[in-house]
Parts: C-alpha cells; sequence; structure tokens
C-alpha cells in the first residue's frame, strides 16, 4: 500500500494574558485576544497577515465573536471558525487547526481561546432562552439517579459524583483530591498569568468551604477571564522561516473523541468521559509511538480535584483504582515521575473556558523550550495534553521539540 506522508505542524509563537478573576480588569474579550495573540506573533517574530486560517474558541458569547476579536488585528479576509465545544473547546481548534494544515489548504494558522466570565459558579453564565434540550441533561441524569441532585453547581456535582463512586471501588481517600488541589496551588506559585499565586496549606485545602459534599472551594476551578494563542505552521512554512526551527515544538500527535456507549450505562465515572480519555489516549500513544513513561510533563484537565486523579488512570499513568497511590508516591509533582500541571492547572490557573484548552499548549511549549524559570521541568522532552468538557468532547496531544530547535 502507498505511504502518505503526512505534514508535520509545529507550534512556532505562544502568548496568553494572565487570567483574572471576573470583574478584576476592566476588558472586554476583543482586548484579551489582541493581547494574547499578539504576544504569539511577537515571540514567533511575525504578522497577523501570515496568518491563513483562524479558530476561536469559546463557549459564553454571541455568533462570529472570534471575528469580533480577531478584527482587532487586521482585517485580511481569511477564513475564522468559532468553536464551542465545552471545556475542550481550546484544543478542539487547535486540533481544527492541525487538520487544516494537513489539508494542505494553508501553511500558517492561529488557534486562540478566550473567555470573559461573570463571577461566581458556572450557572450565573448560562440562562436558557427556551426549552429545547440541554447538551448534559442525559449526563445530569445518571447522578439523579445515583445520588441525587443536591441544591449546588451542577458541573461540581458531576465530579464529586464520579469521586464518589471511585472511592466506593478502589478505596481512594478524600485527602487524596486535597493532596493535588495542594499541589496544583503551590505550582501556580511560579507563574505569573496564574489567577492565583497564594500558597495553601493542606489543612487550609481540605477545611475550605464546601462546595457540594466533601469538595471544597480550594479543589474547584474559578471562573476566570482571559485568553491564550498559539500560532501552528507546516513543515513547508519553517522551511521558508528557518528563524522559527530554533523554537519550533512539534504536535506530534493529536487525538479527538466524543463519549463511548457506555457515557449513560454505568456508574458516574464513565458519565464524566473515562472511556472517550482512555480511547484516545490508547489511540493517540499508537499513533505517535510513544506512552506515559517517555513523557515528564503533562497539562490535564483539572477542573476539579477528582477529576485529575481519574485522569491519570484514563491515560494510563497507573492502572484503574491506583491514582490514589500514585499521588501517595509523589509522582506528579517535581522530582517525582511526572510533573502533572505545572502551571497550576485549571484549580488555580484559572478556567477561562475557551482559552482553558490552548493555554496548555502555551504552558507545554514554553516547558519544552526551557522558558518557565522556576516551575521549569528538569529534562522535559516529551509532553503531554489532555482537555475535556462534558456534553462531550476530549482531546490528547503530544509535543516534543523540533530537530535543531533548542531549549
Amino acid at each position: 500500500s502507498e505511504i502518505v506522508m503526512v505534514t508535520k505542524c509545529f507550534v512556532v509563537g505562544v502568548g496568553m494574558t494572565k487570567f483574572e478573576k471576573p470583574g478584576k480588569r476592566d476588558w472586554d474579550y476583543p482586548d484579551m485576544v489582541k493581547e494574547a495573540v499578539t504576544k504569539a506573533l511577537d515571540d514567533a517574530k511575525l504578522q497577523y497577515s501570515d496568518i491563513q486560517q483562524a479558530t476561536t474558541s469559546y463557549l459564553f458569547g454571541g455568533t462570529c465573536c472570534g471575528q469580533r476579536a480577531l478584527y482587532e488585528l487586521g482585517f485580511t479576509g481569511i477564513p475564522i471558525y468559532n468553536v464551542n465545544n465545552a471545556c475542550a473547546s481550546g484544543s478542539s481548534g487547535v486540533f481544527l487547526c492541525k487538520q487544516i494544515l494537513e489539508s494542505g489548504r494553508a501553511d500558517c494558522v492561529l488557534a486562540c481561546g478566550f473567555e470573559r466570565m461573570a463571577a461566581g459558579s458556572l450557572e450565573n453564565m448560562s440562562k436558557p432562552i427556551d426549552d429545547r434540550a440541554v447538551s448534559g441533561d442525559r449526563h445530569i441524569e445518571v447522578i439523579a439517579m445515583t445520588y441525587g441532585l443536591q441544591p449546588a453547581p451542577m458541573a461540581a456535582q458531576m465530579f464529586v459524583s464520579a469521586a464518589k463512586d471511585h472511592m466506593k471501588k478502589y478505596g481512594t481517600k478524600r485527602e487524596h483530591f486535597a493532596k493535588i488541589a495542594h499541589k496544583n496551588h503551590l505550582h501556580s506559585v511560579h507563574n505569573e498569568n496564574s489567577q492565583f499565586r497564594k500558597e495553601f496549606s493542606f489543612d487550609e485545602v481540605m477545611n475550605a468551604r464546601k462546595i457540594v459534599d466533601f469538595l471544597g472551594l480550594l479543589e474547584c476551578s474559578p471562573t476566570s477571564d482571559g485568553s491564550a494563542a498559539t500560532i501552528i505552521c507546516s513543515e513547508k512554512f519553517l522551511e521558508k522561516h528557518p528563524h522559527l526551527r530554533k523554537q519550533a515544538v512539534e504536535i506530534i500527535g493529536m487525538q479527538m473523541g466524543t463519549d463511548m456507549p457506555s457515557v449513560f450505562k454505568e456508574d458516574n465515572l464513565k458519565m464524566i468521559g473515562f472511556d472517550m480519555v482512555e480511547r484516545i489516549a490508547k489511540e493517540l500513544y499508537k499513533e505517535t509511538g510513544y506512552g506515559p513513561n517517555d513523557v515528564q510533563v503533562i497539562e490535564l484537565h483539572d477542573c476539579f480535584a477528582p477529576n485529575e486523579l481519574i485522569t491519570y488512570e484514563a491515560l494510563g499513568l497507573c492502572s484503574v483504582g491506583k491514582g490514589g497511590e500514585l499521588v501517595d508516591r509523589g509522582d506528579n509533582t517535581y522530582g517525582g515521575k511526572w510533573v502533572v500541571n505545572p502551571s497550576g492547572g485549571l484549580i488555580s490557573k484559572g478556567h477561562p473556558i475557551g482559552a482553558t484548552g490552548v493555554a496548555q499548549v502555551v504552558e507545554l511549549s514554553n516547558q519544552l523550550r526551557g522558558r518557565c524559570g522556576k516551575r521549569q521541568v528538569p529534562n522535559a522532552k516529551i509532553a503531554l495534553s489532555q482537555n475535556i468538557g462534558i456534553g462531550g468532547a476530549s482531546v490528547v496531544g503530544m509535543y516534543k521539540l523540533a530537530e535543531g530547535a533548542t531549549s
């Protein structure tokens, strides 16, 4: 059979705003996007006119907000796609950019994500306009049937229900989740773009105000304002712009998926997308020829602390049910086997939803390029990202420095 050569894709410019508490800064989403994209263009020493197509990811806002934001940078007539895929919107945009490059229709593309949110829980953002079906309604039914619904934020109920299933099945302790949140807050102290930069003690995490059941405020990602941007190019573009070779980060593989038939049939672990992540992670390892043991640094979707632990298992960092042991060994932080969420993750860095998946790529590119200062992961050669949205969508990606790049 004929061997088809797929074009390689490289992240050559990254930029992001500081993630802020909603209302803290006097800005709107076009300001955020302009700042993030300008930083990414400066990083790559490129002009906005070099961008041939763009994806813009966000959840909250009307149609064509992506155009409204990017028009701040110029009117170049390029295709702009608005991507709305729950919390996986940003990485869905990156995935789409990779496919655009692989199609040969463009050689330099932009993936950016942004969100301008309301303070408080996510519910403050959703005002149903009518009685049409809600994307997560069947997910909510699973909680209702297992633990019953509580007057608390729905997303928190989903992940705490999964945590309770995990504790019942595998003996995982409430402390394991608190340890993860404690670690992520600790990591973010050295991230100047993080919404929180305060070190909390383990006891402060354990005793924080409860959001639902045992899950405390410091184990939940906050609502956030902010934007992140990545410039991604083909090998052909890289050859024409040799100055970019030294900082190019190759996307060595990326997989995207939606829910599996088990999603509403078994338990809350399946409901939050465990099988979807496990399947695409296995496909990613097959695609790249690399596995979890080849990776040093990971940015994954810790919207709530329990999801980080559950994701260790879905990504194959440990076998199912052994996430608590991985936490107790310290294999998720500096000095352990992996550094997971060196940025502080969603819990501490913040979660402006459409920007999150893009911000993961920004952090991992900077880690591979050795630009992270006090939070730099030593000897970071291969990086892994995982982003998930309920409803559902998930994207996993793997990255390494391009040949000839310097860290």
